[in-house]
């Protein structure tokens, strides 16, 4: 994986530090053209991953992305998948079994009103698969190495302890679109814990990981415990603390962390994304150059 990715949170109104910023966001981004302006600003900075949910914009930007293949051949994308809000929004327009015919293609109905809750117990496996393939739709002709299960159904899974759907979908991944699984959680820890129980060695895991302890389910003293002596690919997110933390400080933070092999942050401005890069590229020089002496 790259060192730095650039995330999607600014494009869809998603700001942790305050409401205000939230709708300035929604306004400036709302033409799909202005998201690919700034993914570029991005990738002049030498940053070529793009990690997104699968919120139906994103098929726009995929679009433009097809329509000129010279310009983006380096170019990745990490899809994380489900976007809850897009079933969430489906479900107040068409109901829940008016949504699950939408997303759930096939005879699932006259399965299941055939076998009841006997037929869901067998076969969730393949109506996961199923969803995978859906979302994995908007995708087509682009270079997604890792899809990454978002923490709304990563840490609902953790918590039921379902880990054989957990490793079902490393499975799926894998075999289907010979990409990495990555997942993404609110309890890093935990999760690498159950990954480990079903065979899933040295996963890739994206959580919170910030000086203020932000979304960092245990606390601080456990991540930093798991960094040091387990075997994982961190990503680190929420880097800021949901703006608590100076980005400076914040960055020097994660940067002198062990085994976070990615960093993900998200801006909406050039001078921030370049701040935030310059800011990476430069603990990470003082770093490789104290090791080095």
């Amino acid at each position: 994986m790259d060192r730095i990715l650039y995330g999607d949170n600014q494009f869809f109104a998603v700001n942790h530090i305050s409401d205000e910023k939230s709708r300035a966001q929604s306004i400036k981004f709302k033409d799909d053209k202005t998201i690919l302006e700034t993914i570029d600003i991005a990738r002049n900075e030498g940053v070529e991953t793009f990690m997104c949910t699968t919120h139906d914009r994103i098929y726009n930007i995929c679009n433009m992305v097809r329509q000129d293949p010279e310009k983006y051949k380096n170019f990745s994308i990490y899809p994380c998948m489900p976007y809850a809000h897009k079933y969430a929004n489906a479900v107040t327009e068409l109901g829940i079994m008016g949504t699950i015919k939408q997303y759930v293609p096939g005879n699932f109905f006259g399965s299941l009103f055939k076998g009841g809750v006997a037929f869901v117990s067998k076969d969730y496996i393949s109506i996961m698969e199923l969803l995978i393939d859906a979302e994995m739709k908007m995708f087509k002709g682009i270079n997604t190495p890792v899809i990454f299960l978002q923490n709304v159904i990563t840490d609902l899974l953790l918590g039921l302890r379902m880990k054989d759907i957990l490793k079902a979908y490393h499975d799926y991944v894998i075999k289907k679109y010979n990409a990495e699984p990555g997942y993404i959680t609110m309890n890093m820890p935990m999760l690498l814990d159950t990954l480990e129980s079903v065979g899933i060695k040295n996963p890739i895991i994206c959580s919170s990981i910030n000086k203020a302890g932000f979304r960092m389910s245990g606390g601080m003293e456990i991540y930093e415990k798991t960094l040091r002596t387990r075997q994982l690919r961190a990503i680190a997110m929420q880097v800021l603390g949901g703006g608590a933390i100076p980005a400076k400080e914040a960055i020097e933070y994660v940067c002198n962390l062990p085994n976070v092999e990615s960093i993900l942050f998200g801006a909406s401005s050039k001078g921030n994304i370049q701040q935030t890069v310059n800011y990476i590229r430069e603990f990470d020089k003082k770093n490789m150059n104290q090791m080095v002496g």
